[in-house]
Protein backbone atom coordinates (compact mmCIF):
# COMPACT_ATOMS: atom_id res chain seq x y z
CA UNK A 1 0.00 0.00 0.00
CA UNK A 2 1.18 3.49 -0.89
CA UNK A 3 0.02 6.69 0.80
CA UNK A 4 -0.88 9.50 -1.63
CA UNK A 5 -1.94 13.11 -1.27
CA UNK A 6 -5.72 13.06 -1.68
CA UNK A 7 -5.63 16.10 -3.97
CA UNK A 8 -3.56 14.06 -6.45
CA UNK A 9 -6.36 11.47 -6.54
CA UNK A 10 -8.85 14.18 -7.49
CA UNK A 11 -10.26 15.11 -4.08
CA UNK A 12 -11.01 18.84 -3.82
CA UNK A 13 -9.15 19.21 -0.54
CA UNK A 14 -6.53 21.84 -1.43
CA UNK A 15 -6.75 25.16 0.41
CA UNK A 16 -8.83 26.66 -2.44
CA UNK A 17 -11.20 23.66 -2.85
CA UNK A 18 -9.40 22.42 -5.95
CA UNK A 19 -7.37 19.31 -6.64
CA UNK A 20 -4.12 18.44 -8.41
CA UNK A 21 -5.49 15.45 -10.31
CA UNK A 22 -2.98 12.89 -11.50
CA UNK A 23 -4.54 10.09 -13.55
CA UNK A 24 -2.03 7.45 -12.43
CA UNK A 25 -2.53 8.30 -8.74
CA UNK A 26 -6.32 8.23 -9.12
CA UNK A 27 -6.14 4.82 -10.81
CA UNK A 28 -3.95 3.51 -7.98
CA UNK A 29 -6.59 4.60 -5.44
CA UNK A 30 -9.43 3.09 -7.51
CA UNK A 31 -7.50 -0.19 -7.73
CA UNK A 32 -6.80 -0.16 -3.98
CA UNK A 33 -3.04 0.15 -4.47
CA UNK A 34 -2.92 3.56 -2.78
CA UNK A 35 -4.64 5.22 0.18
CA UNK A 36 -5.47 8.95 -0.13
CA UNK A 37 -4.80 11.34 2.77
CA UNK A 38 -4.96 15.08 3.37
CA UNK A 39 -2.86 15.95 6.42
CA UNK A 40 -4.32 19.45 6.53
CA UNK A 41 -7.92 18.22 6.77
CA UNK A 42 -6.88 15.40 9.11
CA UNK A 43 -5.42 18.04 11.42
CA UNK A 44 -8.76 19.85 11.60
CA UNK A 45 -8.28 22.59 9.01
CA UNK A 46 -11.35 23.42 6.91
CA UNK A 47 -11.66 23.44 3.14
CA UNK A 48 -11.50 26.06 1.82
CA UNK A 49 -8.88 27.59 4.09
CA UNK A 50 -6.41 30.47 3.85
CA UNK A 51 -3.17 29.60 2.11
CA UNK A 52 -0.20 29.16 4.42
CA UNK A 53 3.59 29.00 4.35
CA UNK A 54 6.31 27.67 6.57
CA UNK A 55 8.12 30.69 7.95
CA UNK A 56 11.88 30.55 8.51
CA UNK A 57 12.49 26.95 7.54
CA UNK A 58 10.82 23.79 6.29
CA UNK A 59 8.93 20.82 7.73
CA UNK A 60 11.97 19.51 9.57
CA UNK A 61 12.38 22.89 11.26
CA UNK A 62 8.69 22.86 12.23
CA UNK A 63 9.09 19.41 13.81
CA UNK A 64 12.12 20.71 15.73
CA UNK A 65 10.10 23.78 16.87
CA UNK A 66 12.39 26.15 14.94
CA UNK A 67 9.76 27.30 12.42
CA UNK A 68 6.00 27.91 12.29
CA UNK A 69 3.26 27.61 9.68
CA UNK A 70 1.42 30.88 9.22
CA UNK A 71 -1.61 31.70 7.06
CA UNK A 72 -1.82 34.74 4.80
CA UNK A 73 -3.84 36.35 7.62
CA UNK A 74 -1.11 35.77 10.20
CA UNK A 75 -2.76 32.86 12.01
CA UNK A 76 -0.45 30.17 13.36
CA UNK A 77 -1.69 26.73 12.23
CA UNK A 78 1.44 24.80 13.19
CA UNK A 79 -0.29 22.61 15.78
CA UNK A 80 -3.00 21.52 13.32
CA UNK A 81 -0.43 20.71 10.62
CA UNK A 82 1.56 18.59 13.07
CA UNK A 83 -1.61 16.85 14.32
CA UNK A 84 -2.65 16.00 10.74
CA UNK A 85 0.81 14.66 9.97
CA UNK A 86 0.66 12.49 13.10
CA UNK A 87 -2.70 11.10 11.93
CA UNK A 88 -1.18 10.25 8.54
CA UNK A 89 1.69 8.54 10.33
CA UNK A 90 -0.83 6.42 12.27
CA UNK A 91 -2.36 5.30 8.97
CA UNK A 92 1.07 4.54 7.53
CA UNK A 93 1.77 2.27 10.47
CA UNK A 94 -1.66 0.59 10.33
CA UNK A 95 -1.37 -0.07 6.61
CA UNK A 96 2.31 -0.99 6.68
CA UNK A 97 2.95 1.56 3.94
CA UNK A 98 6.57 2.01 2.94
CA UNK A 99 6.04 4.65 0.23
CA UNK A 100 4.21 7.95 -0.14
CA UNK A 101 3.58 10.09 -3.22
CA UNK A 102 2.94 13.63 -2.05
CA UNK A 103 1.99 16.97 -3.61
CA UNK A 104 4.91 19.35 -4.10
CA UNK A 105 4.97 22.91 -2.71
CA UNK A 106 2.50 22.19 0.09
CA UNK A 107 3.42 23.16 3.67
CA UNK A 108 2.32 19.66 4.68
CA UNK A 109 3.11 17.44 1.68
CA UNK A 110 5.93 19.19 -0.20
CA UNK A 111 8.65 16.65 -0.97
CA UNK A 112 11.46 18.88 -2.27
CA UNK A 113 9.81 22.31 -2.57
CA UNK A 114 7.65 24.56 -0.38
CA UNK A 115 6.45 28.15 -0.55
CA UNK A 116 8.28 30.69 1.60
CA UNK A 117 7.82 34.45 1.48
CA UNK A 118 5.72 34.15 -1.66
CA UNK A 119 8.30 32.14 -3.58
CA UNK A 120 9.15 28.49 -4.11
CA UNK A 121 12.20 27.28 -2.20
CA UNK A 122 13.91 23.98 -1.55
CA UNK A 123 12.47 22.16 1.45
CA UNK A 124 9.98 19.63 2.75
CA UNK A 125 6.51 19.96 4.18
CA UNK A 126 5.72 18.81 7.71
CA UNK A 127 4.05 15.52 6.80
CA UNK A 128 6.75 14.66 4.27
CA UNK A 129 9.44 15.31 6.88
CA UNK A 130 7.63 13.22 9.49
CA UNK A 131 7.15 10.30 7.12
CA UNK A 132 10.76 10.44 5.96
CA UNK A 133 11.93 10.33 9.58
CA UNK A 134 9.81 7.19 9.96
CA UNK A 135 11.66 5.57 7.05
CA UNK A 136 8.89 5.99 4.47
CA UNK A 137 10.18 6.58 0.95
CA UNK A 138 8.60 9.81 -0.25
CA UNK A 139 8.42 11.17 -3.78
CA UNK A 140 6.49 13.71 -5.84
CA UNK A 141 4.15 12.45 -8.60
Amino acid sequence: MIIVSACLAGFNCRYDCTNAYDKLIAEMVINKKAFPVCPEQMGGLPTPRPSAEIKNGDGNDVLEEKARIITIYGDDITAKMIKGSEEVLKLVRMLGAKEAVLKEKSPSCGVTMVYRNGGIVSGMGVCAAMLKREGVEISPP
